[in-house]
């Protein structure tokens, strides 16, 4: 008897704190991870900051439009009497309505009984109330073809049908009319406002025509380059940029200009080759370089990252191909990207030695220096490593600025010279007329103080992040955005993979070092602090050129690194979000 009642008790309190834990779980903050459409949710209920199965939610008993060209919405548009433009339009008012109350939030649940085979079914609370009840009173929100709020829908569609929205196609660079059938089926496209419209696209010729035939009036002199120049040459130094927007799937070709850079420095050194590098895809064109280069006597050695990093899988091609080499230990990157040919000339920057960068598939930026004195300072960085000594066992070796022509180069290393903190933090401390940062990262606490204080003392400060960034929990993207500073958020399947910032057109600061604490403080990297005019206002205006291709809705919200309106993202055979799903099996591309 004793017995029976002790396992009842058990039994009750097993059940109660069953309980308990489920309620606690439930009314926990969740972050909401992307809005897939006005009802349909990713949350992060786990709370590892990725998607998992499981975790798309679905707002109970009402229905939106969306301006997702993918979605079919004809049953709702027909119930409602409206032709295809105006239920696009509606779309594109929720969205813009999902973004503004939903994006970058933490939330709570209330789940009901219901669920289905890709959804749980729940109401989202804001610290302002329900996301349900806000969705109806706006106007927005339907059930069983009729709008839950008559007086407020009538208002939401006389504003929808005064917008000016059209279809961009990214892939052929093509805007179209809401109702064209080309723009209706193409692929990798978005609606925008009209007068988002990129200053190099160029209107379908089938549903602008008018417009059309004033294009193609144009002298070549009057049309506007579809893309930017990516190099610029100034004496012994030349800077390449890669252009995100244009390249949208990698290949293993050696197609962008700073490869082809890098295939002749392999093909013309005659001594040595010296290689830093994170990471290592097998391109047939420098592997090919690098063996006929050490047939011809030309000695390669390496420094190498030895974290379990499963994104290289061709890191062993390259490693037996070195005469000498060294590796770090696993807890800490060796982060560096750079090459010395000879003791004479480097290449270093952003770029991983890999398809993404190589194929010019990620936005980068890379430095070709012709100089003795600086591969010096380089090789007595890279000797430490290929010693067996990386991270803070370094010895702390003084890099003095040196002058090529008009230019002056800094050259930096972590983690001992502390670079943002010494280096970077002051020159923005002084910067008088604009910041302008494109980087894969920015979670750095004082540089985000620093940042905030020139934009509140009249510097122009903008920044573009990767999208792979956006909520971390080190981000400063929220924080930066309270703060009033213009952030866009990249919505392209590449990565905004430089780690720089342009200064007053005077300074670019460009490098492997992620604006990061551990870029900082632990990490192997190097940082180029350059002083020259020319390269900066070139920087500057393809940061221009950039910002005006990422629409201005991302200056609000972000998008998810894999999914339908992160261009290209889910046709390019890349792991974009690092979650192990490609493109079709990832969740952002199935819906």
């Amino acid at each position: 008897m004793l017995f029976s009642r002790i396992i009842s008790i058990l039994l009750i309190t097993g059940i109660f704190f069953a309980f308990t834990i489920f309620d606690i779980i439930q009314k926990s903050d969740k972050a909401i991870l992307n809005i897939i459409t006005p009802t349909v949710l990713e949350v992060d209920l786990n709370g590892n900051k990725i998607y998992d199965t499981g975790e798309t939610i679905c707002i109970p008993d009402v229905e939106t439009f969306t301006a997702d060209l993918s979605k079919n919405q004809t049953d709702l548009s027909k119930k409602l009497g409206l032709i295809n433009e105006d239920a696009l339009k509606l779309g594109y008012l929720a969205d813009s309505f999902a973004d503004n109350v939903l994006s970058g939030k933490r939330v709570k649940l209330k789940f009901t009984a219901e669920h289905s085979q890709d959804c749980r079914f729940a109401d989202i609370f804001t610290e302002n109330g329900s996301y349900r009840d806000k969705l109806i009173n706006s106007g927005l929100g339907f059930y069983d073809g009729k709008p839950l709020n008559s007086e407020k829908y009538r208002k939401q569609l006389e504003k929808a049908k005064q917008y000016k929205l059209v279809i961009l196609n990214h892939r052929s660079n093509k805007y179209h009319n809401l109702d064209c059938k080309y723009g209706l089926i193409a692929h990798d496209a978005v609606i925008i406002p009209s007068k988002q419209i990129p200053d190099d696209a160029t209107p379908c010729r089938f549903c602008h025509i008018e417009q059309t035939k004033k294009h193609n009036t144009k002298s070549n002199a009057d049309t506007i380059s579809q893309t930017y120049p990516l190099v610029i040459s100034n004496g012994s130094i030349k800077m390449y940029l890669s252009d995100l927007t244009v390249k949208l799937k990698p290949d293993n070709k050696c197609s962008s200009l700073a490869c082809k850079e890098i295939l002749k420095q392999i093909n013309n050194t005659q001594n040595s080759i010296d290689i830093a590098l994170y990471g290592w895809d097998d391109i047939p064109d420098i592997t090919n370089a690098i063996k006929n280069a050490k047939s011809r006597g030309v000695k390669i050695r390496l420094v190498y990252d030895s974290s379990d990093n499963q994104y290289y899988s061709e890191m062993q091609s390259i490693i037996s191909l070195a005469d000498e080499k060294a590796t770090d230990t696993p807890k800490i990157l060796m982060h560096n990207k750079f090459m010395i040919f000879d003791n004479f000339r480097i290449i270093t920057g952003s770029m991983n030695f890999a398809r993404t960068g190589f194929s010019g598939f990620n936005s980068d930026c890379i430095i070709f220096i012709n100089s003795a004195k600086l591969a010096e300072m380089y090789e007595e960085e890279f000797m430490q490593m290929l010693s067996g000594k990386f991270h803070n066992e370094k010895s702390n070796i003084p890099h003095k600025t040196i002058i090529i022509g008009q230019t002056k180069i800094t050259p930096l290393f972590s983690p001992k010279d502390k670079i943002i903190t010494n280096n970077i933090i002051p020159l923005v401390n002084n910067a008088k007329k604009y910041i302008y940062i494109p980087a894969f990262l920015i979670t750095h606490d004082e540089l985000a103080s620093s940042l905030i204080n020139a934009k509140k003392r009249g510097v122009d400060v903008k920044l573009i992040i990767d999208a792979t960034n956006t909520y971390s929990s080190r981000s400063k993207v929220k924080l930066l955005r309270t703060a009033g500073l213009p952030l866009k958020i990249e919505n392209y399947a590449g990565k905004i993979h430089s780690k720089s910032i342009i200064i007053d057109d005077r300074y670019v600061i460009a490098g492997s070092m992620n604006f990061s604490k551990s870029g900082e403080n632990k990490n192997d990297e190097n940082v180029l602090v350059i002083e020259d005019t020319k390269l900066a206002i070139h920087y500057r205006g393809f940061f221009e050129y950039l910002w005006k291709k990422i629409p201005d809705k991302y200056l609000k919200q972000g998008v998810r690194a894999e999914g339908k309106f992160s261009i290209g993202s889910c046709t390019d055979g890349i792991d974009n979000n690092f979650d192990g799903k490609i493109d079709r099996y990832d969740a952002g591309c199935k819906n």
